[in-house]
């Protein structure tokens, strides 16, 4: 049986067939792009899946009025470009049916993630470094008992919200050093973290998946005239080597936050390894190290591709199970 899973973001559409065979990543950003019902549809006449398992996170869209608005619009999309050949994975991990709260569906990607870590290497703390965000999820007794909602969890310390790609570095940073000395930072969008990542070589022109700052390119010389506008400069008055000094400390600074939150996490819950996954798993791993906890990495698990889209992954393990051993979900 054909089957495959979809995890809808607010930037990004990632899709994954159960034997990993199949691995997309569609850059549809929510809140001002309206292609996703076409993009959805051209997937389905593509892939011509026999059954889709679908979590999602986009419906915090500001498009959106609120998350009910966003949950009712993705199923529409999904459900009616499949055929309603379609389940959804809610943050229990559990398909909803009827009886659930379709509110439960909000967000509910990484209880794909976490289900199938659990029942395949147990206890531990999930950390999945997307574009966009970091979720932090501890794991025990083979189920995750992290909060239900995002808002829960970044009360919990279990949702921290940088990524690897489209986080604005004046959220992470509030001063770097320069040759001249501590250097307040602009709080304009002049640059996000794929532009320090690319520089450092930490990710590729080709991960590098969301748009730019300033709409310009992705070569290193664009990346390094939008980490020089952070400290409002330009190419002319800040040399290359402080360029690449501001996306060190921020990649130093990402690391160490990291470390913060993952140790909150670890404390509470009595953890002490790490599954990694996500474009960010080079973060995770040196969090990891610092920490002096064990790490197991989904890229060396299951390859490179799919840690990048493993809720998506996740969904249709979970779905291909329940169907070859109905009722033990």
């Amino acid at each position: 049986m054909n089957i495959i899973g979809i995890d809808i973001g607010g930037a990004n559409t990632k899709i994954a067939s159960a034997d990993g065979e199949i691995i997309e990543l569609h850059y549809i950003p929510l809140w001002k792009d309206t292609t996703l019902p076409e993009a959805l549809e051209d997937i389905a006449a593509e892939l011509k899946p026999d059954m889709v398992s679908v979590v999602m996170t986009g419906e915090l869209a500001d498009c959106f009025e609120d998350k009910l608005q966003g949950i009712q619009f993705i199923m529409k999309c999904v459900d009616e470009a499949f055929n309603y050949k379609t389940r959804y994975i809610d943050s229990n991990g559990h398909f909803y049916d009827e009886s659930s709260c379709l509110r439960e569906l909000a967000a509910a990607n990484w209880a794909a993630s976490t289900r199938l870590i659990g029942s395949e290497i147990g206890d531990c703390i999930f950390v999945d470094v997307g574009s966009t965000t970091s979720d932090i999820i501890p794991i025990k007794d083979g189920k995750h008992v992290a909060g239900l909602t995002d808002f829960s969890r970044l009360v919990r310390s279990e949702l921290f919200y940088a990524g690897t790609l489209r986080t604005n570095l004046a959220y992470l940073l509030d001063k770097v050093q320069v040759a001249d000395g501590d250097c307040n930072i602009s709080s304009e969008l002049f640059a996000n973290t794929a532009d320090a990542y690319l520089l450092l070589g930490d990710i590729t022109e080709e991960l590098y998946t969301c748009e730019t700052a300033d709409g310009a390119g992705k070569s290193k010389t664009d990346a390094m005239r939008r980490l020089a506008r952070v400290v409002c400069a330009d190419l002319t008055e800040i040399s290359p080597d402080e360029v690449y000094n501001i996306a060190a400390q921020l990649k130093e600074k990402q690391i160490s936050l990291l470390c913060e939150t993952i140790s909150v996490v670890a404390e509470k819950n009595g953890l002490n390894r790490i599954v990694s996954a996500g474009l960010g798993e080079f973060m995770i791993r040196e969090a990891a190290k610092r920490l002096g906890f064990e790490c197991i990495s989904v890229a060396e698990k299951w390859g490179n591709d799919i840690s990048k889209v493993f809720p998506a992954y996740a969904a249709a393990r979970i779905l291909e199970n329940e169907l070859s051993q109905p009722g033990k979900e």
